[in-house]
């Protein structure tokens, strides 16, 4: 089965940092292999959204406009492992923050759909205070 981990949230006070980590299990990242992977949230009250994502078969990496320049997506393949660094955090960054695995060709479309992303990892939760 695969599995998707995410981990890494707390209690922060805006503009400092957090570093996201989701440990893939049951499926080995790899560059030679064809997927898209990415980070979600969901805002109390709000609809998931994606964030950042990118696929092994896309030169370009998603970032949603309200994180560009602030997140970044990366990956460990040597340790199965997909991060978000977070900095410059700010309130309206308080989410549940998910991890999403699946087999589209391109970011933007891993992140735009949710029927793009065939595993959900469990989330973890980011609180912003001002």
């Amino acid at each position: 089965d695969v599995q998707l981990q995410a981990s890494g949230g707390g209690v922060v006070q805006a503009g400092e940092s957090l570093r996201l980590s989701c440990v893939v299990s049951g499926f080995t990242l790899d560059e030679d292999k064809e997927y898209g992977i990415g980070w979600y949230r969901q805002a109390p009250g709000k609809e998931r959204e994606g964030i950042a994502c990118f696929s092994t078969s896309d030169v370009d990496t998603y970032y949603s406009e309200s994180v560009k320049g602030r997140f970044t997506i990366s990956s460990d393949n040597a340790k199965n492992t997909v991060y978000l660094q977070m900095n410059g955090l700010k309130p309206e960054d308080t989410a549940v923050y998910y991890c999403g695995l699946g087999y589209s060709d391109y970011g933007e479309e891993t992140c735009i759909y949710e029927s793009a992303v065939s595993y959900w990892g469990v989330g973890t939760l980011v609180t912003v205070s001002s």
